[in-house]
């Protein structure tokens, strides 16, 4: 849908230097920015800039008045009046009559394009005003850090040394108990510190069959071999005492088959419960099952009660677990849940979800997983945001791909993210156009309140993407840390809440994403990777120290083979980023596309150049970040 960027093309975002406000109310009216660079030649941009939104499902028209001229270009106002719930819009950007561009959220086009990649602004998705600051690590609780509960270990559990190798194929997976307890984690919160990460995301801590915890047996209580509820108590206290942020993960798609709900619904037909699920003789195996994994009975949202229990309303699960202590949650399988055949609620259970968070918590965070395209479902009262796999991860791991598939230096036995082929090697203009597709569809507030990563605990490791080996262990040898630290660049220089998967500072390498469940070496460190931990601290510090990285626009700049480049703009600060996968030529961009008369400081990387009215790039590998004054 997107062409390539221009460093001259007309822009507008979502962000604050562009909309005048992010949270309206029906009736406000909004003032919307546009910046329209010079020609190459110093010629205005436009000479007319015109807003065509969508109102009621009519077409209306607005003319935008320039407001400000500068050497480098004009900035153009018009004003919004929001009249509906989610408000479409789009601008057309001439110079004369042969002119015809329209500037939508997916770039700039000389034709007539759909409405799918229009401008966004929604009433109902109201992002809690922390969420844009943090930085997420996510702990997989049976392999962080190890404590005596005295729960007794239940038949289903395999025990296992802390430093044993984890199974990653085959039936003993999901059952390799290695003792992880949610008091182990409080004891290492300190190194959530040192890397200056600012929000603990944990995978479910339910009591379960599993130590992956996805077929939780009850979700009113927290698996004693984690140390039950009170050790989630303290570890929320101490959680907000080193002032971090805590989520959850809930499962409202599914249940275990030995859940307390699914046992009854089996046991009595007349139980509230037997309406929690669907049976029915024509499914395999007598009821519906998330996938047709028996162990994994699917919930039915179609019933009340279910609703009332789990997520809608202050006497449910949900609310429960944020009254003690919870910031937010991350839901399983979110794309999946409410959808059943004819049936789709999957709105209606995000909506009710955050009603209730609303209620409880106030500014409690929703996150939700979608493994694919989630824009369809990030527009309304429900979701504040997504993994952003489709937006985010996807493009970066075509674009730094460890080598040709089947070829030297690319990891053999991943395939990618769920299909049965070798990750593909992009260039950066097929993984830009990616980006700007994914989040041209959705408002920008969407996309600041989902998450980037880079893997996660359904993932090979970044590492072993980027050719750092596939044995489970730490690419001490550095053979993928390059193109891993450009990843890594781009994770903290990007819009969203960049979440790192503990380890992956070390270096840590696996080829799926059971395999990437490692115990954290914290007696090794012998095999930390130590120059990948010191680009974390380095970067992660380097976000938190600056506006424009955690609140800026995105503005696309260029985007070639081996390179792409984009400003982050807010009203207090400007940044550049350069991000080069390998040796290149230099990027030269006209200087002006920067503002008038711009200066550069080299925060990160190389520095770049200027010579009377060109900026020169720099083309060695890394990412390169420079303050615009």
């Amino acid at each position: 849908m997107s062409t390539e960027p221009h460093p001259l093309d007309p822009h507008h975002d979502g962000s604050p230097c562009y909309v005048s406000h992010a949270r309206p109310s029906l009736g406000d009216v909004v003032t919307l920015r546009v910046r329209v660079p010079r020609g190459a030649d110093g010629t205005p941009g436009a000479s007319e800039v015109v807003l065509r939104t969508v109102r009621d499902g009519e077409p209306a028209i607005g003319r935008a008045e320039k407001v400000a001229e500068d050497a480098a270009g004009a900035w153009w106002e018009v004003g919004l009046r929001i009249v509906n719930r989610v408000t479409s819009y789009r601008f057309l950007v001439s110079t004369g009559p042969s002119d015809f561009r329209w500037l939508t959220a997916t770039g700039v086009h000389a034709r007539d394009v759909t409405d799918g990649g229009d401008f966004l602004i929604s009433t109902e998705h109201r992002l809690p005003a922390w969420v844009p600051d943090q930085v997420g690590y996510q702990v997989f609780p049976d392999r962080f850090g190890r404590t005596e509960t005295g729960a007794s270990v239940p038949d289903w559990a395999i025990p296992c040394e802390w430093d044993q190798p984890v199974v990653h194929k085959g039936p003993d997976v999901p059952f390799q108990w290695y003792g992880g307890t949610l008091d182990g984690v409080a004891e290492h919160l300190d190194h959530l510190d040192h890397l200056g990460a600012t929000l603990l995301y944990l995978t479910p801590v339910f009591e379960a069959w599993s130590t992956h915890r996805y077929d939780a047996v009850s979700f009113d209580r927290v698996d004693p071999l984690l140390g039950g509820d009170e050790a989630l108590g303290r570890l929320a206290d101490a959680v907000h005492a080193h002032g971090l942020r805590l989520v959850g993960d809930l499962t409202t798609n599914h249940t275990g088959e030995h859940h307390d709900w699914f046992v009854r619904a089996q046991q009595d037909p007349t139980s509230p419960e037997r309406s929690f699920y669907r049976f029915s003789d024509t499914e395999a195996h007598g009821y519906a099952a998330w996938l047709d994994i028996p162990s994994l009975p699917k919930l039915d949202h179609t019933s009340a009660e279910l609703a009332r229990r789990l997520y809608a309303g202050p006497d449910s699960i949900a609310a429960h677990w944020l009254r003690r202590g919870l910031d937010g949650w991350r839901v399983d399988v979110a794309n999946m849940t409410g959808r059943m055949g004819a049936d789709d609620l999957a709105h209606t259970v995000a909506e009710a979800l955050r009603r209730t968070i609303d209620e409880v918590a106030d500014d409690g965070w929703l996150l939700a997983e979608h493994g694919h395209d989630a824009t369809s479902d990030l527009t309304g009262a429900g979701w504040h945001g997504t993994m952003d796999y489709a937006g985010f991860t996807r493009p970066v791991w075509c674009w730094l791909n460890g080598g040709a598939p089947g070829g030297p230096g690319l990891p053999h036995g991943l395939d990618y993210l769920g299909l049965p082929v070798d990750i593909p090697v992009l260039p950066g203009t097929a993984a830009v156009a990616t980006m700007r597709d994914v989040h041209g569809s959705i408002p920008f507030t969407a996309w600041q309140g989902s998450t980037m990563h880079l893997d996660s605990h359904d993932t090979p490791r970044f590492r072993t993407v980027t050719g750092g080996g596939t044995d489970g262990g730490t690419d001490l040898d550095g053979r993928g840390r390059d193109l891993h630290l450009v990843g890594l660049g781009l994770q903290m220089t990007m819009p969203g809440v960049p979440v790192v998967f503990m380890g992956d500072e070390l270096g840590l390498t696996a080829v799926d994403g059971e395999h990437a469940r490692t115990p954290y070496p914290w007696d090794r460190r012998e095999t930390w990777d130590e120059p990948t931990m010191d680009a974390y601290l380095a970067w992660i510090a380097l976000r938190r120290a600056h506006v424009a990285l955690r609140r800026g626009g995105l503005r696309w700049l260029h985007a070639g083979e081996d390179s792409m480049t984009f400003l982050r703009e807010h009203p207090d600060q400007t940044v550049l980023v350069h991000a080069v996968r390998r040796g290149t030529d230099a990027v030269e961009l006209p200087l002006h596309a920067l503002g008038p008369d711009p200066t550069l400081t080299t925060l990160v990387g190389a520095a770049a150049t200027t010579a009377s009215s060109t900026l020169t790039l720099p083309g060695e590998a890394g990412v390169s970040v420079h303050e615009v004054g």
